[in-house]
């Protein structure tokens, strides 16, 4: 065998001798090629900002959005292959109107988060079907519970978070997440900080196109998910590009 799990990679249900799955390792490096999603949990909701690559100058603009409505309380933004982040959507859509259906009130985001990551996880667990390439996050607000954001990746294995990042400039972005003080900020002030963030660690070289897309879910919304506002999404725009040229011109000053 050639490929880089000598034999050990052509399952999802295979282990290697050193306990690695080769097939949830290769869909991680699927949502890695990705352009960058973020997710960012404030003090009174959740914010969600994409880099969706643009790849060729005859697309339709909104086209293939890589941000969702699940429920009127529920979002979720993705990274990796946009096939899978579909079905993901409908899967978890599925389970939020079927626990309406039921139980007549709006699913709450941990249980959510359980029945997709159950979905997920059962994709690696057999050799006739593959991981999902796809990393997702789940965010809502209720006046019950306030603001929630749960993340998973291929993998299936789902945690609350206050802020994550995924795609090819995860590394970057959690680095500048890492820097907020979420707990304490508001979403006004998050998707201004989020839109930096995708401004900030996008590849102009290889990338050179991308649209942001941006939506929150908060107190200020009365708990439903939407895209933000056109003139919040300008604003926000205006501000990251202002924050990338000032960090180039004191990156110039400091080489002078």
């Amino acid at each position: 065998m050639t490929s880089i799990g000598t034999g050990y990679d052509l399952y999802a249900s295979q282990f290697s001798p050193d306990g690695r799955v080769f097939q949830i390792e290769y869909a991680d490096k699927a949502v890695e090629n990705s352009g960058t999603a973020i997710g960012i949990r404030g003090k009174d909701g959740v914010v969600f900002a994409v880099e969706k690559i643009v790849t060729s100058k005859l697309y339709e603009k909104g086209a293939n959005r890589r941000i969702f409505n699940i429920d009127t309380h529920v979002g979720m933004a993705t990274s990796g292959v946009i096939a899978d982040s579909r079905q993901i959507a409908d899967i978890a859509s599925d389970e939020a109107a079927s626990y309406r259906s039921d139980y007549g009130s709006p699913i709450p985001l941990p249980y959510l988060q359980q029945r997709v990551a159950t979905y997920m996880h059962a994709y690696t667990l057999y050799s006739s079907i593959r991981p999902f390439g796809s990393a997702i996050m789940l965010g809502s607000w209720t006046k019950e519970d306030g603001p929630e954001m749960y993340c998973m990746g291929p993998n299936g294995v789902g945690y609350g978070y206050w802020g994550y990042a995924a795609g090819k400039a995860k590394s970057a972005a959690k680095t500048e997440l890492e820097k907020l003080k979420m707990a304490d900020m508001s979403c006004a002030e998050l998707i201004k900080e989020a839109s930096r963030i995708i401004y900030m660690v996008h590849d102009e070289v290889k990338d050179k196109m991308f649209e942001l897309e941006l939506s929150w879910v908060g107190e200020f919304t009365n708990g439903v998910h939407q895209r933000v506002p056109e003139s919040v999404h300008s604003e926000a725009e205006r501000f990251a590009k202002a924050a990338l040229e000032e960090d180039s011109d004191s990156d110039d000053e400091d080489m002078s």
